[in-house]
Parts: structure tokens; sequence; C-alpha cells
């Protein structure tokens, strides 16, 4: 062993395995292949520690800490947990009942595990309640007493604890009674005598003016946010022709500028202008307008038809007519050459007799209706003269009721005088309107003041006749020598006393 040591190590060693691997066809192959080696990093040794910092679970090998080395150290990741706590940004895998890996564990970060969060389909689906299910069943009064009660307890330990911070000075907080505890060490020993005892358990008092021992102020993390709303992906499908053509883009070509002078098509600039992309508006009054001249035209279509029909109806019928009368013509020129009386021209003649006596009677009644209704005082002369003969009319000078006013009549009384605008009565050059009195040969006073016989005879009776014919405006006693003369038509003539004694 000695002389080994002494020798000095041989420059080259022959290995087949060497030879081998300096084969052209190895080359590059061998740091494809996985390492099996195992690396062991070991902490450096005992007196060479020096500036050595363990960070790493490598650096602690297989043992524990470093006590000489005042930093803090975590051996095989002991409290490295409980100090930096889990990462937010990793989640670990995890699996549903049928195996499928569960990719909405990443909207439940940051939420509690008793919150619901929708992110599946079947979330979305109405679930079906069974009426016998213990979930969906109303608590009976027991239950909902005792909820009741425990609420209101709690309500009343916040109210009363906020109203006691609030307060400058607190009463003493109320203790908690005793409690004597049982207790049974588990090694017995005879040294210390009783194998159990009891331990009185007492709640320490609290002095009510000492400050707060925790801080209050601190502030607290936000809240997660609401569960991000679940979005429903429909299965990916090939991008068709269309769905490119929509994507493509075409290039911004200016309507003012270009100065490079190229030819732009019409089609690439009206794309470019952005007009494919606006929906064309239709106003819907040409719907409209167009509708009403639709109906329009259908209505002076039907109106046109149906006035043609009309005119083709009343022609027919005119047609009818013009034939039966030239028949009717035709049956009467042959009747009348062959010499044959109608016999119907008999009873004719008969029936226009009574149609005309039928209207005089008409007549007769429309006027005793008309006259009973505005004078019904004449009612009774006419009903007395209509009973009277003809031979007695024409001695009372009654007028003749029968003459037909189609018969021209004339006052014969006018035919006996001589005088008129061609007799000379009249001049042009003659002014003599009130050569006569006016109403001379009529008796106004016959007129004036007179009353009527029907109205006024229930009031005077039998006294009306003897009033009408009073003379009026006669003196009771006349004048002497006056009396029995006629009054002159002229005027008063005025005579002397010796002329007249004379």
């Amino acid at each position: 062993m000695i002389v080994f040591r002494l020798l000095p190590p041989p420059s080259s060693i022959t290995d087949e395995y060497s030879q081998v691997r300096r084969d052209p066809f190895f080359r590059g192959r061998e740091d494809a292949l996985p390492s099996t080696a195992i690396v062991v990093k070991e902490p450096p040794p005992y007196g060479r520690r020096q500036g050595f910092k363990p960070r790493n679970a490598d650096d602690f090998g297989d043992g524990g800490a470093f006590p000489e080395i005042h930093v803090a150290q975590f051996p095989l990741g002991m409290g490295l947990g409980e100090r930096k706590g889990k990462s937010e940004g990793q989640i670990s895998l995890q699996y549903d009942a049928d195996g499928k890996l569960r990719h909405d564990a990443i909207a439940r970060i940051g939420h509690d595990k008793n919150k619901i969060v929708y992110s599946k389909l079947s979330d979305m689906r109405a679930k079906i309640w069974d009426e016998d299910d213990d979930d969906v069943q109303r608590p009976d009064e027991e239950t909902i007493a005792e909820q009741t009660e425990k609420t209101r307890l709690a309500l009343e330990k916040i109210t009363e604890s906020k109203v006691a911070s609030a307060l400058p000075v607190r009463h003493a907080e109320k203790q908690a009674p005793v409690q004597y505890i049982r207790y049974t060490p588990s090694q017995q020993s005879s040294i210390l005598g009783s194998q159990q005892r009891i331990i009185r358990m007492v709640e320490e008092q609290k002095d009510p003016m000492e400050p707060p021992k925790f801080r209050i102020n601190q502030k607290i993390p936000r809240a997660p946010p609401s569960p991000p709303a679940p979005v429903m992906h429909s299965p990916p499908r090939k991008v068709t022709t269309k769905d490119q053509n929509d994507w493509k883009i075409p290039p911004c070509i200016s309507n003012w500028k270009n100065p490079k002078g190229f030819t732009v098509s019409l089609d690439k600039r009206l794309a470019a202008d952005g007009r494919g992309l606006q929906q064309t508006h239709i106003n819907e009054g040409f719907a409209k307008l167009s509708e009403a001249l639709y109906i329009a035209d259908r209505k002076a279509r039907e109106s046109v038809e149906a006035r043609a029909q009309l005119e083709k109806r009343v022609a027919q019928h005119k047609k009818l007519e013009q034939e039966a009368r030239m028949r009717e013509m035709a049956a009467k020129a042959r009747q009348e050459r062959a010499g044959i009386k109608k016999k119907g021209e008999d009873e004719d003649e008969a029936v226009k007799a009574r149609e005309e006596i039928r209207r005089d009677r008409l007549d007769d009644i429309r006027k005793e209706r008309n006259i009973a209704r505005n004078r019904p005082d004449k009612v009774d002369r006419l009903m007395r003269d209509r009973d009277r003969d003809i031979s007695e009319k024409i001695v009372l000078g009654l007028p003749d009721a029968k003459v037909r006013s189609n018969e021209t009549q004339f006052d014969q009384r006018l035919f006996d005088q001589n005088k008129g605008l061609d007799s000379g009565a009249m001049d042009d050059e003659t002014y003599n309107p009130y050569d006569k009195a006016w109403r001379g040969g009529d008796n106004v006073q016959q007129h004036i003041y007179r009353p009527s016989k029907n109205i006024d005879k229930d009031v005077y009776g039998d006294d009306l006749d003897k009033i009408i014919n009073t003379q009026r405006f006669v003196p009771d006693k006349g004048f002497s020598g006056a009396e029995g003369g006629s009054r002159g038509a002229g005027p008063v003539q005025v005579g002397s006393r010796l002329s007249s004694k004379s």
C-alpha cells in the first residue's frame, strides 16, 4: 500500500466501456438519457462554516439546525408553513366524484368553504325538491322558539356591550360562578397521598379602568369580492370561410390623401369607409305608403267593377222594359187595327172616377182639420152650410164650393165700369193723392173697438147686439133748431141774422 501511494497516477486507463463510448454513433446520445445519479448536498464541515447561512432544505442535509449560526432556520421545512402560510396563487388539484378535474376550485379562492359559489352547469338547472325531504321541512314550534330565544340573547349581548363601551364609567363585569373540578392524575403515586384532588376554578377579577391589552385599530384585510358570474362557453367549432372573411380587416385608405399615387379599387375604398358595418334603416313610411296605395287600387278596382255591374243590370232592365213596352204597343196596335175594344177601359175609367172622388174627400177632410185647429167657430158654420141645398146657397149668395181651382174666376162687377188709366182719370202732371177720403166707403167705427161674438158672448150675454148697435157720440138732448136736420156734405156755411130774417 505504501508503494502504491508513492507511484504517480496513470496517464490513461484502458476500459472497454470507454472505448465503446468514443464511437461516433454514441456521441450526443448520453446527454439525452435521463440521469439516475443521486446528488447529495451536504453542509460544509464544522469549522468551515464562516459566512454560511442555511436557506434551503438541502443546506441542512439530513440533519437539524445549526445553533452556532444565528439566523432563522427551518430544517426540513418545519415552521415555514406557519410563518409564510399557503400561497394564494397556487391551489392543489381537486377531483370530483366522477374523477374529473374540478376547475371551479379557482372561483372559490378567498371564500369560505361553506359559501355557495355557482360554477357548474348543474347549478343552472332547476332543482326538484321532494316534499318528504328533511332539508325542506318546516321546523317545529319548539325549534323555532329555541332559535328565537338564542337570537334575542345574542342581540341583547351585543347591544349591552356597545352601550357599556360608550359610558365614561363602567361597572365591573360580573364574575362567573365558582366551579369545582375533580382532578385525577394519570400517574398515581403514593408520595402525593390522595389519588384525587378537588380544584376550585375562580375567574380572575378585572380592573374596569385597565386599558385594552390588544390593538383594535388594525386594518382588517378587505373581504374577498363576490364570486364571478358563471360564463357558459359553447363547445369549440371549426372556423368557417365566412368567419375568416368577417375577421378580415381592410386597410385604412384615406379619401383625401394619396401621396404614392396608388390606384385603389372602388370596393376597397368603400370597404374601408365602414359602410358595410352600418345597418341600413328603412323608414316604415314607405311600407305604409305602398300598403295604402295597394288598398286604394284594390278598392278602386272593386268600385269600378261594381259600377260596371250596376250599369249592366240597369241597361238590361231598361232593355227589358223597352221590350215589354214595345210588345204592349204592338199588341195595342193590332187590337186597334182589328177594331177590338179593350175590356179593361171601362173599369179603368170607373177606378179613375173613384180615385178623384177620394182625393176630393181627402182635401175636404184636411181643410176641415186645419179650420178646426185655427178657427173653431168657423167649423159650425161650414157644417151648417154643407147641408144647404144649392137653391138656398144661391138665394143666400153663398159662393159655389165646387168651383175648381183650375177654372179662371173674374169679378163681374168690374166689367160695368169704364174708368181706368185710359179714361183720363189720372195724369202725369196731376197731383191728387188726397182728393178722396181715406177708406171713405168703409165704416171704420164698425171695425174699431168692436167686441168679437164668440169670445165676448159669454161676458156680455144677450146685451152684445144692443151694445154694438148703440149710437155713440150722440147727445141726449139736441140743440134747439138743429134737430131733424141733415148733415151737409160740404164745409160749414155761416150766414148773418139779417139775411136770415129777410
